[in-house]
């Protein structure tokens, strides 16, 4: 496990404490679902407001302190505690008191296992854990209330989502390999010959992305898309270099799709901060 600092960018989290946060690694029931695993604490002098832009995977948040502010396609909500679904739009959220909690991004696939319901019902939603996990979620953030230290409560979250995962069936496989095959093609693979190489009609692909991803395979290839051209602008690398590798038309289009999913251009998200864990 590793432990870092990181602030708000706006001077003076440092003061009151900023974001400190400590890394997990999944274990081998987990693994092959999760995309990131940490456990973290955030104290600010003044209320922290980010935006939070897509990305493709499944958030879920063990909140133990004050509630999260959050401002997206659904509107305006508080929660402590929450799973937000696949989004291709970005959600700002503002923190105003002192918060701890877990944070497991799992991938579209490994959340379907593991809430056992349509992931079409989260798309573009943020939604309390007792909506999707029930009792289970209550039971679970008491325990880790209880529990002291960060790398007891990943340990304890760890094997509480092994366990509720491996009891879960399995997605559907060709799901599972439409989706890696896009994940692995970065969204540039055209979604038509994917539904070819399964034997789907366009229609029928659309259903089992709705159901087992969430979003529909174009709009799951567009974040896919703009994560890949997030990570080499904020590597270094050209605007104009960036969007013909991303597979966009030309920068006019990466620039659209960037102010549609991030509310920003691509160079001002790319001099941004990373977004903080919570």
């Amino acid at each position: 496990m590793n432990d870092a600092d990181d602030a708000d960018g706006t001077g003076e989290a440092g003061a009151a404490g900023g974001l400190t946060f400590t890394e997990g690694e999944p274990g081998a029931l987990l693994r092959p679902h999760v995309l990131h695993l940490s456990a973290y604490s955030e104290r600010y002098a003044h209320p922290a407001h980010r935006r939070q832009p897509p990305f493709p995977g499944i958030a879920m948040i063990f909140g133990l302190g004050a509630p999260l502010a959050m401002s997206g396609p659904q509107g305006d909500l508080r929660l402590a505690s929450f799973a937000a679904g696949l989004h291709d739009t970005y959600v700002d959220t503002t923190l105003t008191g002192a918060a701890d909690g877990l944070q497991v991004d799992l991938t579209p696939l490994g959340a379907r296992r593991l809430f056992g319901v349509p992931m079409r019902e989260l798309a573009n939603r943020v939604v309390s854990l007792e909506e999707v996990l029930g009792s289970w979620a209550t039971t679970v953030i008491e325990r880790l209330a209880e529990t002291p230290g960060r790398p007891a409560r990943l340990a304890l979250l760890d094997a509480a989502l092994s366990r509720r995962i491996d009891e879960a069936p399995a997605p559907d496989r060709r799901v599972v390999w439409a989706w890696d095959r896009l994940v692995a093609a970065r969204g540039t693979l055209p979604v038509a010959s994917i539904a070819a190489e399964l034997g789907w009609s366009h229609r029928h692909l659309v259903s089992r992305f709705h159901d087992q991803i969430g979003l529909p395979p174009k709009a799951a290839a567009r974040v896919l898309r703009f994560q890949h051209a997030t990570g080499r602008l904020r590597s270094g690398a050209s605007l104009a270099g960036t969007a013909a590798a991303c597979g966009y038309y030309d920068q006019a289009h990466m620039n659209r799709d960037f102010r549609a999913m991030a509310g920003a251009t691509p160079g001002e998200l790319a001099s941004s901060s990373r977004p903080a864990p919570g």
